[in-house]
C-alpha cells in the first residue's frame, strides 16, 4: 500500500500528472524508456476516456513484484454512467462520443493485462498491467540487499 501513487483525475492538467507519475514509477521499476512510454500513453488514454465519459475519477498505480518479473498495475476507477457493451468498447474503432474510439483498444493493446468491470449508471473500473522479466543479476542483488537488511540467525 505505500508504495501507492494516486492522481484524482478532474481536468486536463490531471491526465498530464498521471501520465507524468505512471512514465517515473515505470523508470523507478526499470523499464525501458519505451516501455514506460507506453505505459504512460495508456494511462493518458484511460485518463481522457475518465475525463470525457465519467467528468471525473481517480487512477491509482503501485508496483508488483515477484521472483521473476516485475510489473505496474494501473487502477483507474469512476462513478460515471458505466458501459453498456464492454466487449464493444474495446473494439479498435469503436468511438462513443464521435472519437476516434483509441482510447480503451489502445490501451488494452499497450499493456499486458487489461480488465474492464462496468455497470451502467454504477461506473467503470480498468485494471491494466504491464510486466517485465527480471534479470538474473538484479535478482542477485536483490537477495544480497535482504540478507544485508535482515542477516538472520
Amino acid at each position: 500500500m505505500g508504495d501507492d501513487i494516486i492522481v484524482s483525475i478532474h481536468s486536463d492538467q490531471d491526465m498530464v500528472v498521471a501520465r507524468a507519475q505512471s512514465r517515473s514509477l515505470a523508470d523507478s521499476l526499470g523499464f525501458s524508456r519505451t516501455e514506460a512510454t507506453l505505459i504512460a500513453t495508456a494511462v493518458s488514454e484511460i485518463a481522457r476516456n475518465i475525463l470525457m465519459h465519467a467528468g471525473r475519477g481517480e487512477i491509482s498505480m503501485r508496483p508488483l513484484r515477484e521472483d521473476v518479473r516485475c510489473g505496474l498495475i494501473v487502477v483507474a476507477q469512476d462513478s460515471g454512467p458505466g458501459i453498456r457493451d464492454v466487449s464493444r468498447a474495446v473494439e479498435s474503432g469503436f468511438a462513443s462520443t464521435g472519437g476516434l474510439g483509441l482510447g480503451l483498444p489502445g490501451a488494452r493493446r499497450l499493456m499486458d493485462e487489461f480488465e474492464i468491470e462496468s455497470e451502467p449508471s454504477e461506473g467503470t473500473t480498468v485494471t491494466m498491467t504491464k510486466w517485465r522479466m527480471r534479470d538474473d543479476l538484479e535478482r542477485l542483488r536483490e537477495r544480497r540487499l535482504r540478507r544485508v537488511v535482515d542477516p538472520g540467525p
